[in-house]
């Protein structure tokens, strides 16, 4: 029992004395108490002798006991197939053996603590709830059973590979080099374990391309350089992935080879004429390769041609004398209709003395305007003059 008492009486005979001796070993006796909520495991020069629970003993010469926390992982202090043996013992234990390629995720009360990785560990039975989920690393795709708050605890994150799918994006998934499975927008949870995983994203909003500084010779030899915008969107992801490698790159020399054959063709002085018609060449030219690319332009033009130095200057000669002769045209034209106008006039005034006194006070009128002060000298006929002038004819 657990209070008892054991007494040894030992007996010695003396020869010579004829007497005998009666140790009592009681003093030599440890006691020992054991709380609720822990456990002891009782050794004798190291060896395992048994469990004992809650309650007060008393150990032989040569025992000692260790104290286990029942709330606690129990870490045995000796090789554990030693103290399993005990079957008493191994009924108050649980015992997780994780493997390689495995991981345990520990709770308490259902409440998650730890993760384990390969080894054996131990637990009480009893006092607290301890459970566990087992994952095998090597199925590398985490299923959707799993509690995803779970995967995202600071524990757990070494051990897992996340890959997030934007909204405007799609995703495509690798699993050791060879292609899975085409990926809606989500996040994405993969064991990380041997096997590569790839997860290669592709942007499915409209995007810009911009060809800038392209020098290229029209078909009259005159260089220029030209600057090309281009607006396309992906519209198979499976083309512009897998079939194709660097759908961008490719898209870029289709749209540069198409700009040069387009330029090649015709002169400098057309290329400035035509350069609106340019940009539906280039689509129209374009559509049947870019679809085998995976993508789809939206949209083009040419953005600026520029001119080299020399070019530029004799096409600015050019202009000054296009505009100077037709300033010149401008200028003869209008002297032809003054003239005209004149000669137009003075057939009316010829036919019509009236209109011709009009005239003539008219500008007898704008002289006046710029005389300050008149001053007469002379006899009259000054005046009789003046008379002439204003007073019209009988």
């Amino acid at each position: 029992m657990a209070n008892s008492v054991v007494l040894l009486s030992l007996s010695k005979y003396d020869k010579h004395e004829n007497v005998s001796v009666t140790i009592n070993t009681k003093a030599m006796m440890q006691r020992v108490r054991i709380n609720e909520g822990r456990v002891g495991l009782v050794f004798r020069s190291g060896n395992y002798q048994r469990v004992i629970l809650p309650g007060i003993y008393w150990l032989f010469p040569f025992e000692k006991v260790q104290v286990y926390d029942l709330s606690k992982p129990f870490y045995p202090p000796v090789a554990a197939e030693l103290l399993l043996k005990d079957a008493r013992l191994a009924d108050m234990l649980t015992v997780i053996e994780v493997k390689d390629n495995e991981l345990v995720m520990q709770f308490e009360h259902g409440v998650f603590k730890n993760v384990l990785t390969a080894g054996k560990y131990f637990y009480w039975n009893g006092l607290i709830d301890f459970s566990f989920i087992q994952v095998n690393l090597t199925n590398t795709e985490i299923g959707a059973d799993m509690d995803r708050s779970l995967l995202e605890r600071r524990e757990v994150l070494p051990y897992v590979r996340i890959f997030v799918v934007e909204s405007y994006e799609r995703g495509v998934l690798y699993l050791d080099g060879q292609f899975e499975r085409m990926l809606p927008t989500g996040t994405y949870y993969f064991w990380r374990n041997a096997t590569p995983v790839k997860v290669e994203k592709v942007d499915m909003r409209q995007q810009q391309l911009e060809i800038s500084g392209q020098e290229i010779l029209t078909s009259d030899k005159a260089p220029l350089r030209i600057n090309f915008m281009l607006q396309y969107k992906v519209t198979d992801v499976a083309r512009a992935v897998i079939d194709n490698k660097d759908y961008e790159k490719q898209l870029y020399i289709l749209v540069q080879l198409a700009l040069r054959e387009y330029i090649g063709t015709y002169t400098l002085d057309e290329i400035l004429e035509r350069k609106e018609s340019l940009s539906g060449y280039v689509i129209e030219v374009l559509q049947d390769k870019t679809a085998a690319l995976g993508v789809a332009i939206q949209n083009c033009g040419v953005r600026d041609i520029i001119l080299p130095g020399e070019v530029r200057d004799i096409m600015n000669q050019v202009l000054i004398a296009q505009k100077k002769a037709q300033a010149n045209v401008i200028t003869r034209r209008e002297e032809t209709a003054s003239t005209r106008s004149l000669l137009n006039t003075a057939k009316l005034m010829e036919d019509n003395e009236m209109l011709f006194k009009l005239k003539e006070m008219e500008y007898v009128e704008k002289i006046a305007e710029k005389i300050g002060e008149i001053t007469l000298a002379g006899n009259g006929q000054v005046i009789d003059q003046l008379r002439s002038i204003f007073a019209p004819a009988k």
